[in-house]
């Protein structure tokens, strides 16, 4: 018999870490924005205020739903990123928001709970296997419809967070070299921009090599360590010329600040710069709420949308800057418990999309704010200003709770 009552046998600890964070996040954005002439906390709580009745909506809808009409729900979210090309506003030179009136909405946010249901959706089906090729590319395919869509805008932060989808995969059954394939491939393109190529072509040959003897392989495999040395070697030897043609000089100047090859504190590295003196100056226990010296004097660029953790850091200092850790650390380990008692691989797959989708947010946006990532424009769940990350992060979560509300009836 059907949950009669959308309250019954909800994860109140997954609901009760994100009203906390909502909460410490409007608290965050009110301190920023009080030097800023724009009304951005109070716009910010009016976004508040609207996700609740969309809560009330997810968990009126039987869990079911989901599932069934995944596939629909993701052709509409390719739609909806494809429509900005026509119909899109370009707002710093990014075509990713559609306007109504004075009202914006970012499709990309919501992209991600559709591609998390469209996923579990193929996932679920238990003739797939992924050790089939043809499995592997289509559900690759899934996951790269809307970054191909995503990256014109352009937007390379919400397109970088769908590399997090192969992890999933790989708890599904892909074949971990994926993995592996991805992680020597950043190695190699990071270390040829460190070092020289010729450089990282020889410790690339050295370490085939040793692996090789190690491992005894027969002559079968030195004509395969053959051919993976020629393709390293050319990828290497194109990583120049891809770093200076392709990508945009920002981005190139990010890199190289990042990898210590520039300083630039008044110009492409300053909100780094700026973001390190405040998360510094907070020291132990923070300046205290309102009485940052950086927030209050607006030293930080967008510091109430990507960079809200500097104020964090400097009002809360590294006490406070622990505690909003430890809630997404309790929320993320909470999620893949859930998963792992869902009685479907629909739920269980799409609650591991949920939680790695939050995890990459809030990884690539902390380690950014401190300096150790690139500025790439990835926002911190629940505490970054916008009411289209809100909502899509509120819709993400509160999907899966739904589902998990609904796993006693589904036997």
């Amino acid at each position: 018999m059907k949950n009669q009552r959308i309250t019954n046998n909800l994860d109140w600890i997954s609901i009760i870490i994100y009203i906390i964070l909502v909460i410490m996040g409007w608290l965050n954005i009110y301190s920023s924005s009080l030097s800023s002439p724009e009304d951005t906390y109070q716009k910010q709580l009016v976004f508040i205020l609207l996700a609740i009745p969309m809560i009330f909506i997810i968990l009126s809808i039987d869990g079911k739903f989901y599932e069934k009409y995944a596939s629909i729900i993701f052709g509409i979210s390719l739609l909806s990123l494809l429509g900005l090309f026509a119909f899109g506003k370009v707002i710093a030179g990014q075509r990713c928001w559609y306007s109504f009136g004075g009202f914006t909405l970012q499709p990309s946010e919501f992209a991600k709970a559709a591609t998390s249901l469209a996923l579990a959706k193929y996932l679920s089906d238990p003739q797939i296997n992924l050790k089939d090729v043809n499995r592997q590319i289509q559900v690759l395919a899934i996951v790269f419809l809307p970054i191909m869509l995503i990256l014109p805008q352009p937007d390379p932060g919400s397109a970088l967070i769908y590399s997090i989808f192969i992890i999933v995969l790989y708890r599904e059954g892909l074949p971990a070299w994926y993995v592996w394939t991805g992680f020597i491939t950043i190695l190699l393109f990071v270390l040829t921009l460190v070092l020289q190529p010729e450089y990282v072509i020889l410790i690339s040959l050295l370490v085939i090599i040793f692996i090789h003897y190690k491992s005894r392989l027969s002559e079968r495999n030195i004509v395969l360590s053959g051919i993976l040395f020629t393709l390293i070697s050319g990828f290497v030897l194109s990583v120049n010329y891809v770093f200076e043609h392709v990508f945009k000089q920002h981005h190139r100047d990010r890199f190289n600040l990042l990898l210590g090859k520039s300083v630039d504190t008044k110009g492409i590295g300053y909100n780094t710069n700026q973001s390190e003196i405040a998360i510094g100056s907070g020291g132990w226990f923070g300046k205290g709420f309102l009485e940052g010296t950086q927030t209050k004097g607006g030293f930080v660029p967008e510091q109430h949308t990507d960079y809200i953790f500097t104020t964090v850091g400097e009002e809360w200092g590294f006490i406070g800057s622990f505690v909003v850790i430890a809630l997404f650390a309790g929320l993320f380990l909470r999620i893949i418990y859930l998963a792992e008692r869902q009685k479907t691989k629909f739920s269980r797959v799409y609650g591991y999309c949920v939680a790695g989708i939050l995890f990459i947010h809030f990884f690539v946006n902390i380690a950014m704010v401190l300096g150790i990532f690139p500025t790439v424009g990835v926002p911190l769940p629940f505490f970054s200003y916008g009411g289209s990350g809100l909502w899509g992060f509120t819709i993400l979560l509160f999907i899966f709770i739904k589902m998990d509300a609904n796993k006693v009836n589904e036997w």
